[in-house]
């Protein structure tokens, strides 16, 4: 009896020893893992272009008035040669006349084929301000007077009126255009004057 129930409690230790002996299971980590994002990182955003301003347009400059397309006139030996024309042009805008001249002839052919009462032509010689005066004045003279009114003061030097075909000349002192000037010479032909002018100058 004794022995049985050594033996008895022999199994007891042993079978508690056995179930308590045993280590639980480790506990699942039930921690979600961690996610690693694959959505990209917002990249920085790039500069705006730097804004452009307009400069405001440059007002173009005032154009200058036409030159002319004539020539000045060829002088030799104190004197030129000038043409007039059926058009109601002289062929040159400017005579220089040299100051060591000591007179000075103007040679005035006319090109053109239309007769003295169409389209006549002379060459008078007066001052810039005084040449509207003359040519009305002389208008009021008429053909007889070749256009230039008789003794007008304002007058330096003028030819005859001539027609197509024709020439004519006038030689004056060119001392005359030294002082008081600008000077021109132009055609008092009623109605030419408008057309047909150039400068006169000494130099």
């Amino acid at each position: 009896m004794t022995i049985r129930i050594a033996l008895l409690a022999a199994a007891c230790a042993l079978a508690v020893t056995a179930c308590g002996g045993r280590e639980a299971p480790p506990a699942q980590d039930t921690t979600a893992p961690a996610t690693t994002s694959t959505t990209p990182a917002p990249t920085p955003a790039e500069p705006a272009p730097p804004a452009t301003t307009t400069a405001p347009p440059t007002p173009a400059p005032a154009t200058p008035p036409a030159a002319s397309d004539k020539p000045a006139a060829t002088v030799s030996d104190c004197a030129t040669h000038i043409e007039g024309t059926d058009a109601m042009q002289f062929n040159v805008s400017s005579i220089t006349i040299p100051a060591s001249c000591k007179t000075f002839t103007i040679h005035l052919k006319h090109t053109g084929q239309m007769p003295v009462a169409a389209m006549g032509h002379n060459v008078v010689i007066a001052k810039t301000a005084d040449v509207q005066g003359i040519a009305t004045d002389g208008m009021a003279a008429g053909a007889a007077a070749h256009y230039v009114k008789p003794d007008d003061a304002r007058v330096v030097a003028h030819s005859d009126v001539i027609g197509g075909g024709q020439s004519t000349s006038v030689t004056f002192d060119p001392g005359k255009l030294k002082s008081g000037g600008p000077y021109e010479f132009f055609c008092s032909f009623p109605g030419h004057v408008a057309m047909m002018k150039g400068s006169i100058s000494v130099e």
